[in-house]
């Protein structure tokens, strides 16, 4: 039977302590804690830019990849009437559609938004750019038949203190009306006037009984008043607010308007009696009369498809593809090209990079085994092109490359092409490989020099003096030992190559050029953000994908950089 030891009696077993009395544990924890807080300073600011320069802007361009929140934000109302659409009908949307629309695009002709719209979504529909813009000019009056039909039955519907009193909240109207006699009193004193004006409001329960009239008018009164800088109360309502009035009051019972009061009512009444004989205006054919191409059902099925206010259409577009009413289609041939774009990047980026390690690892070789003195003065050599300008390398190179420039002159006369057998090397994928080669050969040649001087040389010698030959002795026991510096170097140079656009720009042509132009191209010419974006991503997930495979076939820990 084993014997069990067991503490003395009166023996203390609480926890250890520190010499400032606490819980060893508890000390230990807080110095860790400290130590942490203080590495954590030490690298915050850095972290800070990381995040400000780098993480955010990644972030950014990947929301807009997706974003589509114009449509939603300058068509609200089409963006919600629209989704019962069918575009296989052949036909055009119902009256409530277009009259959802009408509001919205008068509201959007006056912020002046409309054409941006239009251009938006002529990215996806050609043709409907035009389309806003003719019918952003005419849409104001497509409730002018109800407007005359309206002060027919009782002039005061043309007075802007009739429909104040219809639709404006009473202490909204006490408000502005304060705000503005003070106005008047601090331009009478000459005194800075700095109080913030009351935004239109309605009255309770408006919105319930008329609600496309409350919807239009409100609009109409807070651009007039934020975007126009007008008073609202002196201020005729467009005329779609008639269009508004006259579909709420075929709709609405005579018991709702009373909810409104006996002001309201007594106004209202007379128009709602009436509006039953009212000529009716086809909104359809309004639309028809300010161009025809608004009857294609495409139109309308391009605005429903991107009512969304998320889209996969920018990725879709920068695949060849694209996002129409009937679902993902391919994208007419003739706009195929970023497929292309990214395989002639990828090959291009790759056969850079092998010029470069072709070129650079004899050149980092000699250096890093001639005498430092010498070495040194042939690094500044590499180091040279640093000192110049991109652009101007750039151009020196369309000098140099072009059929009458210095290289092909020095083959005719050396007499190894013909004059009239001039070699072609600019405006193409050639003039790229050649100009970015020598743009980026630093960058190969410098990660190589640094680990090939860590190689001791007496390996070298070692090898030989057990009966390797020359060949032998470099390429079983100095190259293995070169890897890391040829892995950092492809690495550094074909994340540079994928992502270059002014070389391609200037030499490549139409057939040099790479999908980094492309995304350029958008952003500052096109405005196409979103497709920019869009492109840039997929740029991105097939950097990080190659990196992703380089790390598996060779492993990141044979990268070095000496």
């Amino acid at each position: 039977m084993t014997e069990t030891a067991t503490a003395p009696a009166g023996t203390d077993t609480g926890p250890v302590l520190a010499a400032d009395g606490l819980p060893l544990k508890r000390s230990l924890r807080r110095a860790l804690r400290a130590q942490k807080l203080r590495a954590l300073m030490l690298i915050a600011p850095l972290l800070i830019f990381i995040l400000v320069t780098f993480i955010a802007p990644i972030a950014d361009m990947l929301f807009r990849s997706v974003e589509n929140q114009i449509v939603a934000e300058t068509l609200p109302r089409t963006a919600r009437a629209i989704q019962d659409y069918d575009p296989d009908s052949g036909t055009m949307p119902s009256e409530a559609v277009l009259a959802a629309f009408t509001y919205d695009l008068t509201a959007a002709s006056e912020r002046k938004l409309h054409t941006r719209l239009g251009t938006r979504l002529n990215y996806e529909y050609t043709g409907v750019s035009s389309l806003f813009r003719k019918a952003g000019r005419r849409v104001d009056d497509f409730g002018e038949t109800y407007r005359d039909q309206f002060a027919a039955v009782d002039p005061a519907w043309e007075e802007p203190a009739t429909w104040i009193a219809l639709m404006a909240d009473p202490d909204w109207v006490a408000e502005y009306r304060a705000w503005t006699a003070a106005g008047e009193a601090a331009k009478a004193a000459r005194r800075k006037f700095t109080q913030a004006q009351p935004l239109f409001r309605l009255r309770d329960g408006v919105a319930d009984v008329l609600p496309e009239t409350a919807s239009a008018y409100g609009e109409f009164a807070r651009i007039a008043q934020v975007e126009d800088g007008d008073d609202p109360a002196a201020e005729d309502p467009w005329a779609p607010v008639y269009l508004a009035l006259y579909r709420d009051l075929l709709h609405v019972g005579p018991g709702a308007i009373a909810q409104l009061g006996p002001e309201a009512e007594a106004m209202l009444d007379a128009a709602h009696d009436a509006v039953e004989g009212f000529e009716t205006v086809n909104l359809a054919d309004l639309y028809l009369e300010a161009d025809k191409d608004w009857g294609d059902p495409g139109v309308w099925g391009t605005i429903k498809t991107f009512s969304s206010a998320y889209t996969p259409g920018y990725f879709l577009n920068a695949v060849d593809l694209q996002l129409t009413p009937d679902g993902v289609a391919a994208q007419p041939e003739d706009r195929q090209i970023y497929i292309m774009l990214f395989e002639r990047t990828l090959f291009m980026s790759l056969m850079i990079m092998g010029s470069c390690v072709l070129l650079g690892y004899p050149i980092a070789y000699l250096l890093s085994n001639l005498p430092l003195r010498t070495s040194n003065l042939l690094m500044i050599l590499v180091l040279l092109p640093f000192w110049t300008s991109l652009l101007v390398r750039t151009s020196a190179w369309k000098v140099l490359l072009q059929q009458q420039g210095v290289i092909n002159d020095i083959l005719v006369w050396l007499g190894i092409v013909s004059n009239s057998g001039r070699l072609i090397l600019i405006n193409n994928q050639t003039g790229t490989i050649i100009a970015m080669t020598h743009i980026l050969l630093p960058f190969m040649i410098l990660p190589l020099y640094s680990v090939m001087k860590t190689i001791p040389p007496s390996y070298v010698r070692a090898a030989k003096s057990l009966g390797a030959t020359n060949w032998t002795a470099f390429w079983r026991v100095y190259f293995p030992q070169s890897v890391p510096g040829i892995g950092a170097g492809c690495i550094l140079v074909f994340i540079l190559a994928i992502g270059y656009y002014i070389t391609p720009e200037l030499v490549g042509g139409t057939s040099g050029t790479f999908i980094s132009n492309r995304i350029a191209y958008h952003i500052s010419s096109s405005l196409n953000w979103g497709l920019a974006a869009a492109l840039g991503s997929i740029l991105l997930a097939v950097v990080l994908i190659l990196y992703w495979a380089y790390d598996k076939l060779v492993g990141i820990d044979n990268v070095s950089l000496g």
